[in-house]
């Protein structure tokens, strides 16, 4: 099947996820600093999430741009994700309106562990259809940083137990990792052709 349809559809997914997140954000409830100071926190669980679906948007582009065809498998697979992604505005509201308790702050951890799942199953996918000596296999190489990411979540989760923003800073820390741009596929993209 042709991958446009499913690119175009994820497109106008994340599109409106980030929506949803925007219209979610609270003003202050006085105009001045110190308004827009309480408003803070609120501003900066937005942000963290909108990394995140920014950076899902740009590695699932480049994943997908180097898919020759999907199937139905490779189209749940998205769907699974998509889900995952679609939750973000909730706890990140959540995690928000309760000031970074616990049971939000964890609910968001794996709100974040589980989109990181399914897109690795999506990889996996991809992968398995381009058999290990395709473009994305190539492309992708040892992948530290997909693999990394899963464990720092987990060790976020326990973090909560410590205390949440604990958890928050190692969910930051995975943000960060992946905020610094991976330029394996564009890499991988302007090499010159194998001889045939």
């Amino acid at each position: 099947m042709n991958k446009n349809r499913l690119e175009t559809f994820s497109d106008g997914v994340l599109a409106i996820v980030i929506t949803i997140m925007v219209l979610g954000l609270r003003t202050p409830d006085e105009p001045t600093w110190h308004g827009l100071l309480a408003v803070l926190p609120t501003f900066l669980s937005y942000l963290l999430s909108f990394v995140y679906v920014g950076i899902y948007w740009n590695n699932h582009h480049h994943m997908i741009h180097l898919a020759d065809r999907v199937n139905g498998g490779i189209l749940w697979a998205n769907l699974h994700l998509l889900f995952w992604l679609s939750l973000f505005p909730f706890s990140t509201r959540w995690m928000d309106d309760s000031g970074f308790r616990q049971v939000p702050v964890l609910v968001y951890g794996i709100n974040l562990l589980c989109a990181a799942v399914a897109y690795f199953i999506l990889e996996r996918l991809l992968i398995r259809q381009q058999g290990p000596d395709g473009d994305l296999a190539q492309a992708l190489g040892r992948d530290w940083k997909g693999k990394a990411s899963p464990l720092i979540y987990v060790a976020g989760l326990a973090l909560c137990f410590v205390h949440p923003l604990l958890g928050v800073a190692a969910y930051t820390v995975v943000a960060l990792i992946w905020l610094v741009p991976d330029r394996r596929v564009e890499h991988f993209l302007s090499r010159p052709p194998a001889p045939r």
